[in-house]
């Protein structure tokens, strides 16, 4: 397969994944809101859904043994791709504002950027830095001017709120940053089982008091059909598909795909009604696809595609 070819599967699936996490986010808050499963319940629900998942399409690739040494590498990996990730983002959207939310998310591909130089000693050239900040101001000139960012069930973050947001997101970039090598010495299905059996393992004897204490009665079809998704896609099919991302593309690449969060939201507020076009989002749109591509033809970039 050609390097052209890998970036443009490593592109594809970060797209795809995040993409999937745009939709997440609203039906997260949804399932919160209903107040009848809790944060911690929910994770270990999507633990153990794509456990099963991953341990079962496993069978159909050859059989592939994880190094002895890798093993605490993979816990580390759980913890902070999965566990602390998906845990604080769950427990901060019921006490944070959909703006605040947005704005911390973005900070994620600087984070990734920084440790990435750090860990994976990935240069940071001014073509790179340049494409970063630019994705970023055009993210924050987005939500700001967007009518539907200003709106939701929360009036006021908590400073709890912020904090939970900024680990999410450093907790996110460290996995991006750092794990690219373990990743890429194995096959998606056989890393990803690990992950999640992993953290389904550490999750249950904590949760299982909330999970024991779900009303069945009040799981309304629209709920249930919400935690399938969540289970199914945002976990399963994007977690599937972020591994791909990492092992195609610079972490700090894979990372600007959160941007599609905030400009898929406007997209759809505007396509139902709920926010009108503006040259402002015009702008924004195009910063961050010009900050991308400003990052994907860096010096960093380059020197990747030829390894």
């Amino acid at each position: 397969m050609g390097e052209n070819t890998k970036a443009v599967i490593g592109h594809l699936a970060s797209a795809g994944a995040y993409t999937i996490f745009a939709f997440n986010i609203i039906i997260c808050k949804e399932i919160a809101n209903a107040e009848v499963v809790t944060p911690l319940a929910l994770f270990t629900l999507r633990a153990l859904g794509a456990t099963i998942l991953f341990w079962l399409f496993s069978l159909f690739i050859p059989k592939e043994k994880i190094e002895r040494k890798d093993f605490k590498y993979i816990l580390i990996a759980s913890l902070l791709g999965l566990l602390i990730p998906q845990m604080t983002f769950l427990s901060a959207i019921t006490i944070t504002t959909t703006i605040d939310t947005s704005i911390l998310t973005s900070l994620s591909p600087i984070m990734t950027m920084i440790i990435a130089a750090i860990f994976l000693k990935e240069p940071i050239t001014w073509k790179k830095s340049s494409g970063v900040m630019l994705a970023f101001g055009g993210v924050l000139l987005l939500i700001f001017n967007s009518l539907s960012m200003a709106t939701g069930g929360v009036y006021q973050t908590s400073p709890a709120g912020i904090m939970l947001m900024l680990l999410n997101s450093l907790s996110f970039a460290l996995y991006l940053g750092v794990f690219r090598p373990l990743i890429s010495r194995y096959h998606v299905f056989t890393f990803m089982k690990w992950m999640f059996l992993i953290s389904l393992l550490i999750s249950l004897p904590i949760a299982w008091h909330d999970i024991h204490s779900i009303n069945v009665a009040d799981l309304k079809i629209n709920i249930v059909s919400e935690i399938l998704y969540v289970i199914v896609f945002a976990t399963f099919i994007a977690y599937w598909l972020i591994p791909i991302g990492q092992k195609n593309i610079r972490p700090t690449l894979v990372s600007m795909y959160s941007y599609l969060q905030p400009i898929l939201g406007v997209i759809i507020s505007i396509c139902i009604g709920m926010d009108v076009l503006t040259w402002q989002k015009i702008v924004s749109v195009l910063a961050v696809f010009t900050g991308v591509a400003l990052v994907n033809n860096s010096k960093a970039a380059k020197q990747y595609q030829g390894h």
